[in-house]
């Protein structure tokens, strides 16, 4: 069985977000946000809750210079889809989705075990992942210790 974790299955409001699309290693994180937030002032826009990752493929699993993601944060307003643009900048609307959901507090680092918990918990319960794995960041690392950081790691799911 799986160890106790607490999961949620929630529907993720549609949304849209500002994003970057990042390919290589998730030690670009930092720099990637600070472009990502310089071109949302740069545009105007303002931004409306806790920045995401959305990670397509798997350390470990292709090199680390060959990993696909993205980072988003919501923002206000309406403002159409754009890009990306040649930096991979742009503006979109997520679509409502169904999420599996649990918490991890702690460094990045442990997040891993996170992953491992859901997707178990999302087997053994009749769901099905359809989609890019998410971190939903509810902590600033700059000025929260790393054990007490706060990230959802999430999927979506559907019943099988």
């Amino acid at each position: 069985m799986t160890p106790s974790i607490q999961v949620i299955v929630k529907e993720v409001a549609p949304t849209t977000v500002a994003f970057i699309s990042m390919k290589g290693p998730y030690s670009q994180m930092g720099e990637a946000f600070g472009k990502l937030y310089a071109w949302i002032g740069q545009k105007g826009y303002i931004p409306a809750g806790p920045p995401s990752g959305l990670y397509f493929n798997v350390p470990g699993q292709v090199p680390d210079n060959q990993l696909l993601w993205e980072l988003r944060s919501p923002i206000m307003g309406t403002v159409p889809p754009a890009g990306p643009d040649k930096q991979g900048l742009g503006v979109k609307q997520v679509e409502a989705v169904q999420m599996a959901a649990t918490m991890h507090k702690g460094p990045f680092e442990g997040v891993v075990q996170a992953y491992e918990q859901l997707g178990r918990w999302i087997a053994e319960n009749g769901y099905e992942i359809v989609g890019p794995s998410e971190e939903v960041y509810l902590s600033n690392p700059q000025d929260t210790p790393p054990a007490e950081l706060l990230t959802e790691v999430r999927f979506p799911v559907r019943k099988k």
